[in-house]
């Protein structure tokens, strides 16, 4: 009998790791990196305009100078992020991607294994990423109503 190696372990602290830096980075304004260009100059992004949260999958981008509106746009939807925001008068409204590209690659990885590991072993460990990936989200959505809260107080 051939021995299979338990992959879940890994695959669970891998998923659980990238998870980890998910949320660890979300406090810290996902904007904040990108560089724009306007005027000839290049920018951050928070010097030219201010990102606030609408809901829990949605940004509004209020530029400064209005006249910056275009370059905040190609600036983002240029960056790796996957946005595409819509000008909504003189701001620009950006939908979230769902945060579920770890959750998928761990339970692919679990599938790719195929019938080399047990079926009740890969259903377990499925059900064990897919509640790694309901708590991750709990912590992400925790974290964007604090983030709310603040800006509505601030």
């Amino acid at each position: 009998m051939e021995v299979v190696p338990d992959i879940g372990p890994p695959v669970k602290a891998s998923a659980s790791s990238q998870m980890d830096a998910a949320i660890k980075s979300m406090p810290y304004r996902m904007l904040d990196h990108i560089i724009v260009e306007t005027d000839g100059l290049k920018m951050q992004l928070n010097h030219l305009a201010v990102v606030s949260v609408i809901d829990l999958k949605t940004l509004s981008v209020n530029p400064y100078d209005p006249n910056t509106l275009k370059a905040l746009e190609t600036a983002i939807v240029s960056s790796p992020l996957g946005l595409n925001p819509k000008v909504d008068g003189e701001r620009l409204i950006a939908a979230i991607p769902p945060l579920t590209k770890e959750h998928m690659q761990a339970l692919d990885t679990v599938k790719r294994a195929g019938s080399s590991f047990p079926k009740d072993e890969a259903k377990r460990l499925e059900k064990e990423i897919d509640e790694l990936t309901k708590k991750f989200v709990k912590s992400a959505d925790e974290l964007c109503k604090a983030k709310e809260k603040e800006i509505a107080q601030g």
